[in-house]
């Protein structure tokens, strides 16, 4: 490694070290470096780069304007809103309704010396169940 470093660092000397140097990002001074090959004096007036959202391409401020609405509504108000509504809706499916009507049933029930299902929920003089001969050899399964 250290034969490596050895071996780059008189390129880097060399070359002035330009991979430590700060990026140009000025367009303008990029603009002079380039006109200066061509020994031309005149100097350009470089406007600042703009690249439109999509929503008004003539004008720069109406166009993040309408960037910056479209995201606050789409993100913020539709997002945070939609969760909070979620959050806060009073049990949709009376999940919990259930639940404590069950709790309340059982407790009448333990309270009455009643059995917590009673056997006979259904009348057994209502059903109708098939005789030996309707059923034939069908497996019954209990």
């Amino acid at each position: 490694m250290s034969r490596l470093l050895q071996l780059i660092r008189p390129q880097g000397i060399k070359r002035g070290l330009t991979f430590l140097k700060p990026k140009e990002t000025n367009i303008y001074t990029k603009i002079n470096k380039s006109d200066s090959v061509a020994k031309s004096t005149d100097k350009y007036e470089v406007k600042g780069t703009w690249v439109s959202y999509g929503y008004y391409y003539d004008d720069e401020k109406k166009d993040r304007q309408a960037m910056h609405l479209s995201f606050f509504f789409s993100i913020s108000i539709t997002l945070v809103l939609s969760f909070l509504i979620l959050g806060y809706t009073p049990d949709p499916f009376l999940k919990d309704w259930a639940q404590r009507e069950a709790y309340l049933q059982l407790r009448y029930k333990e309270e009455h010396g009643l059995p917590p299902i009673d056997p006979n929920l259904i009348d057994p003089s209502k059903i109708k169940l098939p005789t030996e001969e309707e059923l034939g050899y069908t497996e019954i399964i209990i």
